[in-house]
């Protein structure tokens, strides 16, 4: 019972921020249990299941308590029915050793922050992380992300952020259940190693560019490959080159109709109708064949952008002048008699562009063969730098290309001498890549084309648009680059 002299030294005014300050943590303690929970449910269920079925996800068969389980579903209820306690003990233990481990980790580092874990280096991002992610995911969708996400306790802040660096670019053609808890685990995986760049997720597989440290990226190339998903994946998928997380402004990855945009539906031109895969020393003897005997039955063709192939591209290829890959489709239907009973060789950066671009080719009948190089263009100069492939190679980030060999085969847009440095154009309305070489650029000519040129002398700029699509059809219209070239333009025959 309270007595009167209790009543006079209660501290009323904090009583309030007292009791919510209780509540918050029974809230943070209710949050750290239920996600510690969820990571120890996942791999009690993951170690019943037998090594040979994880080799495919469809034929998965967990064994426990003398019982055969064929599907998630019903191995995760007798775990929950059966094994409840049994995972409330783990859960406890696991929860007091980390608390353990990380006062004795402080003790041990309070003088160097950097060489913390990350755990312990960024707890706020951490607990972000979770909240935006983790806390909105279902139980099967947790399970999905956590249980495929690799142990990083041991790693500190500085191995991940850190020393050597490169960027890498891949994909892979697997048909996923799930797209969108494939996207919250790339999202969570990329996050944690400190990964900037593109995935792209759709129900067909996935392709993507990131770059990091090499710390990070080995880690990241591990994980990929131990996903059931993408076990079919090797080491040689994954093209490596110089560069960093500097080299994208921030890490993006979304769920996509397709993973790279041709425009049609997958289920209509797949890539399991993809033409033959070259490596790239039967790509390379193909090419000289064509080359050497002047082989008018085979057709080179360039299957990416014009400003891609304009500052790099094998010799006597076929380049599309078309802006956007979803335009081949239409490119091929308007030039069918280039391709008519002809051989195909196709090529493009990293081969993702080929796999539905030579199914939609087939999809014609009219072309004799159609052969595609394995790994594309990043894979043949890693063998051949000096082979049939002349100029750079275009990029999707802020390095724009890559040099393999010392050819330059492209122009400056204003004097003619050659160049080949893409930088944006530097009217604000506009988002194209210009070739200026340094002496112009000296002089103020830093546009992508006359008209984006008058626009940058003039005092008062047009204001910004009220929407992004606004904004998108202003670019269209107002830069010469655009209003003057034709969407699908005719070709007649191959480059020299």
């Amino acid at each position: 019972m309270m007595m009167e002299g209790d009543l006079v030294d209660l501290d009323v005014e904090n009583l309030c921020e007292e009791n919510n300050k209780d509540k918050r943590e029974i809230s943070s303690t209710r949050k750290v249990y239920s996600r510690s929970r969820r990571r120890i449910f996942a791999e009690f269920v993951a170690s019943k299941k037998l090594p040979g079925s994880m080799l495919n996800s469809s034929e998965c068969i967990w064994l426990c308590c003398g019982h055969r389980f064929t599907d998630p579903t019903s191995i995760h209820t007798h775990t929950s029915s059966q094994h409840s306690r049994e995972i409330h003990t783990m859960t406890n233990e696991s929860l007091k050793n980390h608390q353990t481990d990380s006062k004795e980790l402080h003790q041990k580092n309070t003088d160097s922050l950097k060489l913390y874990s990350l755990d312990a280096y960024s707890p706020n991002l951490q607990e972000a992380l979770s909240d935006s992610v983790n806390d909105s995911m279902t139980e099967s969708e947790s399970l999905g992300v956590n249980s495929w996400i690799p142990d990083l306790s041991g790693i500190s802040e500085l191995e991940l952020v850190g020393g050597a660096s490169e960027v890498l670019l891949f994909y892979c053609y697997q048909e996923i259940r799930e797209p969108h808890i494939i996207c919250m685990w790339q999202q969570k995986l990329c996050f944690l190693l400190r990964l900037r760049g593109k995935v792209r997720v759709a129900s067909e597989g996935i392709n993507g560019t990131v770059g990091g440290s090499k710390r990070a990226t080995e880690i990241y190339i591990k994980a990929m490959m131990e996903h059931p998903s993408f076990r079919t994946m090797s080491t040689q998928d994954f093209k490596r080159s110089t560069g960093s997380a500097e080299c994208f402004p921030d890490l993006r990855v979304g769920v996509f109709n397709e993973i790279v945009p041709m425009g049609i539906n997958p289920e209509i031109i797949s890539y399991t109708a993809a033409g033959q895969h070259l490596e790239p020393e039967e790509f390379h003897r193909e090419v000289q064949t064509m080359i050497e005997e002047q082989n008018g039955d085979t057709v080179l063709l360039d299957c990416r952008n014009f400003y891609e192939s304009k500052i790099g591209q094998f010799q006597q290829c076929l380049a599309p002048d078309i802006r956007k890959f979803s335009y081949f489709p239409e490119f091929v239907d308007q030039n069918l008699h280039l391709f008519r009973d002809k051989k195909v060789l196709m090529y493009c950066t990293g081969g993702i562009r080929c796999e539905r671009g030579s199914a939609y080719l087939k999809s014609t009948s009219v072309c004799r063969e159609v052969l595609q190089l394995k790994g594309g263009i990043h894979k043949y100069l890693e063998q051949f730098p000096d082979g049939f492939y002349r100029g750079k190679l275009f990029v999707f980030d802020q390095r724009y290309s890559l040099a393999f060999n010392q050819d330059v085969i492209s122009v400056c847009v204003y004097c003619g001498r050659p160049w080949d440095q893409y930088q944006l154009c530097s009217s604000s309305l506009c988002s194209q890549l210009v070739l200026s070489c340094s002496p112009c650029r000296e002089r103020g000519l830093t546009a992508c084309c006359l008209i984006c040129q008058q626009k940058n002398g003039l005092v008062h700029q047009p204001s910004q648009p009220q929407s992004d699509e606004e904004g998108r059809k202003m670019k269209r219209e107002q830069c010469q680059c655009t209003n003057n070239r034709d969407r699908i333009p005719q070709h007649t025959s191959q480059s020299g």
